[in-house]
């Protein structure tokens, strides 16, 4: 247990001293495992771990996924999901921040990436929010907290990664994910009306749309639908696995996007590139906290945690509860994927101990990350914004993303206490 706190340690002064996620996780793995076993096997250990994942087929998923979601933005399918979103609700009081949720909810379904969903509509949103004297905390935190769903609604980056690294089933993932986004985003909308209801002035609602003007854009996001329709329908009908679906889904999004004659040969070549990149970066991360968790798994901490945790087999919920509350307090002050990747390895076998399902614990995982995306100091969503958004303050967007942090810990609450919301849909799966 010693030697793995003082990796845990070190790592944290490494990440203070501005090293990259990937190269502290993997330095600090490497030199405990050598110190503990020899340095041949921490060098070997090296070779291994990041020859296996750079070749994994499961993980092919991950630049699939990646190549569809830029794919969708190229073909800006984001701005006719808010156009269709504020045709329906955009007269109501608050309307145009929930169309922003609702939007994000469904460019979510087919992007995969909190950040690229925030960053899509700060771009789409903001505008029309500025047009009708929105406040820019209420416009900020409703595009801070609609990015979230990005790794929520399915198909979601960082499912696979928990996938990947605890062996549970991808697809029932995905699949685990479309009750509780639903929930999210009415919950999000409520903490918009709530919002609205202290301060009117905060969000005026819009002008109403014709039943015409309303069909037309419902006319306009069928692509979304289909693309949704096609890879999470075949993943939940069993028709093909979620790493066959990734590759449907980019071939489609491709298809969308050439038919709508949104790329040219240099706009093929970004998205490519950008591609590669966020995958690079992803799996940098990705091996650096495998050699993390190689050397914890060599430390006494993981029986120490199961003996522990043996003490309160009859109050298993307060053991959630407690691992609830340490991830808040990590994601608010830590960066969330690496967040991630050093901790689920950890708890992981002390909640399969406890007899819980690992899917449910895969969607509480990605609810816990949701709030750390917009709390405070180090929240994710709301910087893209801010930088997107330059003449905004932080002070402004840490104020407006405060109902939405309420909102969403009510979710987790709900997922806690009632597991069969996640757990429903993947029991039917064939």
């Amino acid at each position: 247990m010693t030697e793995a706190l003082l990796a845990l340690g070190a790592f944290v002064v490494l990440a203070f001293l501005r090293v990259p996620m990937a190269f502290a996780m993997g330095f600090v793995g490497f030199v405990g495992t050598a110190w503990k076993l020899n340095f041949n096997v921490a060098a070997q250990m090296v070779g291994t771990i990041s020859y296996e994942t750079g070749l994994a087929y499961g993980l092919s998923v991950i630049p699939l996924f990646i190549l569809m979601g830029n794919f969708v933005v190229r073909a800006r399918m984001s701005e006719e999901l808010f156009q269709a979103a504020h045709a329906f609700i955009g007269h109501w009081r608050g309307g145009l921040a929930m169309s922003t949720i609702v939007a994000s909810g469904g460019f979510g379904s087919i992007c995969g990436s909190s950040i690229a969903t925030s960053a899509t509509f700060a771009k789409v949103a903001y505008p029309s929010m500025k047009k009708y004297g929105y406040s820019d905390a209420l416009s900020a935190g409703s595009i801070a907290a609609g990015g979230t769903l990005g790794i929520l609604i399915p198909p979601s980056v960082l499912m696979v990664i928990y996938g990947i690294m605890t062996e549970t089933h991808i697809g029932k993932l995905f699949v685990a994910g479309i009750l509780p986004g639903l929930l999210a985003v009415v919950l999000l909308c409520l903490a918009i009306a709530w919002t609205t209801w202290r301060d009117p002035a905060a969000g005026p609602a819009a002008e109403r749309s014709s039943g015409r003007q309303r069909l037309v854009a419902l006319r306009r996001i069928w692509p979304v639908l289909l693309l949704f329709a096609i890879v999470i329908g075949g993943i939940y009908a069993g028709v093909f696995t979620a790493t066959e679906g990734a590759g449907i889904g980019a071939g489609a999004a491709f298809l969308f996007a050439l038919a709508r004659r949104a790329l040219s040969w240099k706009a093929l070549s970004e998205v490519l590139v950008e591609s590669a990149r966020t995958t690079a970066m992803l799996f940098a991360v990705l091996i650096g906290a495998l050699l993390f968790a190689n050397f914890v798994n060599y430390t006494s901490m993981p029986s120490d945690l199961k003996g522990f945790v043996g003490q309160f087999q009859q109050y298993p919920m307060a053991v959630i509860a407690a691992i609830c509350v340490i991830y808040i307090l990590l994601g608010a002050a830590m960066e969330e994927l690496s967040m991630i990747l050093l901790t689920v390895p950890l708890f992981f076998p002390v909640v399969t101990q406890l007899g819980y399902d690992p899917v449910w614990f895969g969607i509480v995982i990605v609810i816990v990350v949701q709030i750390g995306l917009i709390s405070p100091p180090v929240g994710m969503n709301m910087f893209v914004v801010k930088n997107l958004l330059p003449h905004i303050s932080v002070g402004t967007v840490f104020r407006g993303v405060w109902p939405f942090v309420v909102a969403t810990i009510g979710l987790l609450a709900l997922i806690v206490v009632f597991p069969e919301i996640a757990l429903v849909l993947p029991g039917t799966m064939k």
